[in-house]
């Protein structure tokens, strides 16, 4: 009886066994299968750098990229694998690229300057309106100095470098000028950074006539390949693991535009009679810098007004109202053109 016993238990025992480890291929098959389904995430492509393929021709502006080359490819790679690692950074870039893009786009288009300059803007500023400690600022990061030298209003009561199209114009002229130096694209971004002074100087130097060529500080060195980084995320983040819902991006601001001719003693006051508060009134218009303005005669100014219906939270809250310090690693536009 004893030994049925113990035969019985023995047996209970080995089906128990077997079924735990029945469940445990079973279970293991179903979580390979489930990994197999989602999305990349971020530690297998820092992991797995051969996900990030060189194969096809990289450019900038038209310009090929010489990957070739073991130098350029690692410079490349760095800022490839630095803005993969910055993951909710370059979130971020997503989102807001939904709503800057559409508006920069057909002003570089306008003034016939390459679209892959908007990425510029991406490298100078995060697409807000940033201030460095050097002073620059804006989605293109101008200097005093620099914003009036091409046509911007820079004083007490008004900063249109915080005006994302006029200053995206101004960028636009500075191109223009650069690219009549050097006639060529790479070379006028990274003048955009170093200044013509400065790059001239070492074009002529160091005896060769292209970027990649170029010995620069490491500022403007990175600055090139920065630019290419968030242009090949930017282009197709999914493959970079940035998951963004299409209902989670920015949307362009929409609003309708008040021509004001005189001077207007409250913004405040100018707010309410059109229905809105003061902040959402500084958000549309964060190049207005005080509470009041005075407009000469024969001076014109256009003010957005936000319309109907408000959502802070989705259709209309914007990170760059201005007047944040952040502390980037390029000054840009420090030189003026030659």
């Amino acid at each position: 009886m004893d030994n049925k016993k113990t035969i019985l238990i023995i047996q209970i025992v080995v089906l128990l066994v077997g079924l735990a480890a029945i469940t445990a291929i079973i279970v293991g098959i179903r979580a390979l299968k489930l990994a197999e389904k989602r999305p990349v995430s971020l530690e297998q492509i820092q992991l797995r750098s051969n996900d990030i393929e060189f194969t096809e021709d990289l450019t900038f502006a038209g310009e090929r990229v010489p990957l070739e080359m073991f130098n350029i490819r690692e410079r490349y790679e760095r800022e490839l694998l630095s803005t993969c690692y910055f993951h909710s950074n370059t979130m971020l870039l997503v989102k807001r690229s939904s709503r800057w893009f559409p508006v920069i786009e057909p002003i570089l288009k306008k003034y016939g300057i390459p679209e892959d300059f908007k990425y510029l803007c991406v490298a100078e500023s995060t697409l807000t309106n940033a201030v460095s400690p050097a002073g620059a600022v804006g989605f293109w990061q101008f200097m005093e100095a620099t914003g009036k030298e091409y046509g911007l209003e820079i004083n007490k009561e008004v900063d249109m470098r915080y005006n994302v199209e006029m200053e995206t114009e101004a960028a636009c002229r500075y191109f223009l000028k650069s690219y009549e130096i050097y006639h060529n694209w790479t070379l006028v971004a990274a003048s955009f950074n170093a200044g013509t002074r400065r790059l001239s100087k070492f074009l002529k130097e160091q005896k060769v006539h292209s970027y990649y060529d170029l010995l620069l500080s490491d500022e403007t060195e990175r600055y090139i390949f920065r630019i290419l980084a968030f242009k090949t995320i930017l282009s197709n983040p999914e493959k970079y693991g940035i998951y963004v819902s299409k209902s989670l991006e920015y949307q362009p601001f929409k609003y309708k535009t008040v021509i004001v001719t005189e001077s207007v003693d409250s913004w405040a006051d100018f707010a309410l009679e059109h229905d809105i508060t003061y902040k959402l009134l500084k958000i549309f218009n964060p190049w207005l810098r005080s509470k009041s303005l005075k407009v000469r005669k024969g001076e014109v100014y256009e003010i957005k007004i936000p319309t109907k219906p408000f959502n802070l939270t989705a259709d209309y809250c914007n990170e760059a109202t201005g007047g944040d310090i952040i502390d980037f690693e390029n000054d840009s536009i420090v030189e003026e053109l030659e």
